[in-house]
């Protein structure tokens, strides 16, 4: 889950996955890497290609307008999702609007379907596609709150064997934890990282386990929150996560990685983190992209691997971070990294509008094609809560569809 522009209001509508952050996903940079893939494999990947994903676009906002039920989505970021063993494929948001949403003229007169500006929001929420068409919002939350002024957000999640080897198979969704706090930490404090066990077919949550606890680091922008985005190889998953220094006044925020063996995600004990040199427990992690200065990346970026490369998607670097999106490459989980490659600029509703948390969704993909997810808000947070009631075009994910090539 998971992050980028100053939009959401703490305790108001709660609007934005991070903003603040994705905009500080600039250029990147890396440490030499212990693990490579398969060298003849490993090619340089960048966007060939993209056009408009107008079928998966127009599903949401067909299920989100949908005023038969009261306490469904209508609106959310964080936009992950995750194929469950029946076919049914998971999607998970943050911040999320419940309610109704009623048909144009909206109340400033313009010809859009709008939400009440009363519309109740939660911390995060899930639904269930099949077939390509959503079905069902679980009840929301479905993650509680931590304790008083904390809440979760659920960021990436997959399907594994309970623990090591075992036949029985889980749902595992990786979640941050944030507190509330004082400007300019407005979207929250980062705390800590955790991970819900759901039972299948049923998604009943188990147990929530920390993994990371990050209370102890005293400077709330060098505290690391894993799981924006992970990649199963060999065995292994890899856990990415980011720190918060933009908020802070650094230029950009820095990215880490970790691995669990497969079937490991819940286990604190099984957690390794890449320290620059070697995987190492119970270690401080050593950041793999971004030098704190003049390279970086944003704590919303994604992460697969296409044949023998690792390809990441992040928002691009300075004000094209608002609209633009850009890719690197890696012939190993932990970099080096190479790129910026060509960036491109997917659609934006009018106005003053941001583009953040850019998402890979490989289970939507193949035959050469991948399905990518971006959020929208609007920029300026003094009438944020306005616009985004006043038209749900905001606060809803949208896709494209890409097509790597080689970019050597």
């Amino acid at each position: 889950m998971p992050a980028d522009a100053t939009v959401r209001q703490r305790t108001g509508t709660g609007i934005g996955l991070l903003l603040a952050l994705v905009l500080g996903a600039v250029l990147l940079t890396a440490l030499p890497g212990e693990e490579r893939s398969d060298k003849a494999a490993c090619e340089a990947r960048a966007v060939g290609s993209w056009a408009v994903d107008e079928r998966l676009t127009g599903e949401f906002a067909r299920y989100g307008d949908n005023a038969e039920r009261t306490d469904d989505w209508t609106g959310g970021d964080g936009s992950h999702s995750v194929r469950l063993p029946d076919g049914r494929l998971l999607w998970l948001f943050s911040d999320t609007f419940l309610g109704s949403v009623h048909a144009p003229p909206n109340p400033r007169g313009e010809f859009a379907a709008w939400r009440d500006a009363g519309a109740p929001m939660v911390r995060n929420s899930a639904v269930l596609m099949r077939a390509g068409r959503l079905e069902q919002t679980l009840p929301a939350p479905l993650f509680p709150d931590p304790g008083p002024g904390q809440w979760r957000w659920p960021v990436a999640a997959r399907v594994e064997p309970r623990s090591p080897g075992a036949a029985d198979q889980v749902v595992r969704v990786v979640l941050w934890v944030r507190t509330a706090g004082q400007a300019p930490w407005i979207f929250g404090v980062p705390t800590a990282t955790e991970v819900a066990t759901l039972s299948l077919p049923d998604l009943r949550v188990e147990s929530v386990v920390r993994v990371h606890d990050q209370r102890s680091v005293a400077d709330p922008s060098r505290r690391v929150l894993f799981g924006t985005t992970l990649v199963a190889q060999d065995g292994w998953t890899y856990v990415y996560g980011g720190d918060d220094g933009r908020p802070v006044g650094r230029p950009v925020s820095s990215a880490y990685v970790a691995r669990v063996p497969e079937g490991g995600l819940g286990d604190p004990a099984a957690w390794e983190f890449w320290t620059g040199r070697e995987w190492s427990a119970g270690v401080r992690p050593g950041a793999v992209l971004g030098d704190g200065r003049r390279t970086g990346v944003g704590s919303a970026f994604s992460v697969v691997r296409d044949a023998g490369t690792y390809v990441l998607f992040t928002m691009a670097g300075g004000t094209a971070g608002l609209t633009t999106v850009t890719s690197y490459w890696s012939c190993s989980p932990t970099g080096p990294w190479h790129g910026p490659a060509r960036d491109f600029t997917p659609p934006l509703p009018p106005g003053g509008v941001a583009a953040y948390n850019p998402q890979a969704h490989p289970e939507l993909s193949g035959g050469g094609r991948l399905v990518l997810s971006y959020d929208v808000n609007w920029l300026e947070p003094a009438d944020a809560a306005a616009q985004v009631s006043g038209n749900v075009a905001l606060y809803r994910p949208r896709f494209v569809t890409l097509r790597l090539r080689d970019a050597g």
